[in-house]
């Protein structure tokens, strides 16, 4: 499963980078708003293309199709490598489409339900983003959502990634991963979170009592 990181801060991207586990960065408005309330996020974008080649979600602050359009192509002459994120709402679809007659890919996020992500893959969205947390709140399994979406797709071999937000917990993220997910967003505290395990702990304390018990090898002369 592909992991994308919600967040700018260019330390943890370094880290994932480094560990392996980024596929992309997550810098939308209300990212940016949240960890650069003051900066020009056209700045923030630019310097983030310094950072990293992979791909990087960004939104354009409007659900005017034609701000939308105008929005996102200069987002994309800022970040080549941007994916375009917009909200599925009725209005939208419009933009989504003509996006994606353009070459350019988009993201529809606010997805609920598989009947939502069909018709934003219809419209032409490269990725379709159901965010767990939001189901939960309103007593909805996202698990049973992500498998049928991805049944859904599959049957019609629709090239479009299901994407989950807001996981909350490790097991919870393996089991989207298992429902079809094919990518998640999480958040650095999400990602070191679920790399961690009750039974770490003793593990390495295990781990380096063997290590100090364990004989030296004696010198040669």
């Amino acid at each position: 499963m592909r992991l994308y990181l919600a967040t700018i801060a260019a330390d943890e991207i370094r880290w994932a980078t480094a560990a392996g586990l980024l596929d992309g960065v997550v810098a939308t408005p209300a990212i940016l708003a949240a960890e650069v309330p003051h900066a020009d996020p056209r700045e923030v974008l630019a310097e983030l293309t310094e950072r990293t080649d992979l791909p990087i979600f960004a939104s354009v602050p409007s659900l005017d199709p034609a701000e939308i359009l105008r929005g996102a192509k200069a987002l994309r002459k800022l970040v080549e490598h941007a994916i375009i994120a917009v909200p599925f709402v009725e209005d939208a679809l419009p933009a989504v489409r003509r996006l994606a007659t353009e070459g350019i890919p988009v993201a529809a996020t606010l997805v609920h339900s598989a009947a939502q992500g069909l018709l934003a893959a219809k419209a032409g969205a490269t990725h379709v983003v159901v965010p767990v947390d939001t189901l939960e709140a309103v007593g909805t399994e996202a698990e049973a959502v992500v498998a049928e979406l991805r049944d859904a797709l599959d049957r019609g071999h629709a090239e479009c990634d299901v994407v989950v937000a807001g996981a909350p917990s490790a097991t919870r993220f393996a089991a989207l991963a298992l429902a079809g997910a094919h990518a998640a967003v999480v958040t650095p505290a999400a990602l070191h979170a679920f790399l961690q395990h009750p039974l770490t702990d003793r593990g390495i304390d295990r781990f380096l009592g063997d290590i100090s018990r364990r004989a030296r090898p004696r010198r040669t002369k």
